[in-house]
């Protein structure tokens, strides 16, 4: 099985929406201890080792644009709109020279197309003005590009050049709270206690698991607690099974 990427846009979109905040008693909530969190994650471990990412891509600009265009939006549906831009638009160049109404037809398809298609304009002429053309690996660079918040940086550094950054959308901030995992009020204190308390060898595709056993397993409605690898150690009280 895959392992999801999450995704960002803007510093504003990493926010969670109100309508899929969790409702949680924050008197109830506990953090995990090492153990416990190292047996979870052994687990992940020999389910899937090496987790990939859906979004496509074909170098290290196109999994910016895609991870960009993929707020408020599917991976799939992403893919879809992307397969032929890439083909043509796959430097920061060629995307300006294709244009704002070129890439607007492209990706008209996804949710807040517009807007993400001036972000890509804007974003890719920064990266030829200021950049030579080149992606940018540090966290502050990659922050300064329009449409690129935390999360989306955070995505881009860890596919790409392997570093542990934690990307936290609303699977994580999920499954860390309900499971005990990372416990947090918001995705920045959530992120922070991924790195705290995730031991170090299981840094680097930390999220990527966390995601997918959001996406798949303990999803928001009706979570499939009989199905969960971790089901047993999990903190979360009303577990239906």
């Amino acid at each position: 099985m895959c392992f999801a990427v999450p995704s960002g846009h803007s510093r504003a979109s990493e926010r969670l929406p109100a309508t899929r905040k969790l409702r949680i008693d924050w008197g109830m909530v506990k953090q995990l201890d090492y153990k416990t969190i190292r047996e979870m994650f052994e687990r992940f471990h020999e389910m899937e080792a090496e987790p990939k990412g859906e979004l496509e891509h074909v170098n290290v600009y196109t999994l910016v644009v895609a991870v960009a265009l993929s707020a408020q939006a599917t991976d799939k549906g992403v893919n879809k709109a992307t397969r032929e831009l890439f083909k043509i638009a796959d430097t920061p160049q060629k995307m300006l020279d294709l244009g704002l109404e070129g890439v607007t037809e492209h990706i008209k398809t996804i949710g807040l197309f517009r807007q993400k298609a001036k972000n890509v304009i804007k974003m890719s002429q920064i990266l030829v003005d200021e950049f030579d053309g080149e992606v940018p690996n540090s966290r502050a660079a990659l922050q300064s590009l329009p449409g690129v918040g935390r999360k989306t940086a955070n995505v881009v550094l860890n596919m790409w050049w392997g570093q542990p950054a934690q990307a936290v959308d609303t699977h994580i901030f999920r499954v860390g709270n309900r499971s005990g995992i990372a416990v947090g009020k918001d995705v920045d204190a959530v992120e922070r206690a991924v790195e705290d308390h995730v031991p170090a060898d299981f840094q680097l595709h930390a999220h990527h698991w966390l995601i997918l056993h959001g996406r798949y397993t303990c999803v928001a409605r009706k979570p499939k607690c009989a199905a969960c690898l971790i089901r047993d150690l999990c903190m979360f009280e009303d577990k239906n099974l």
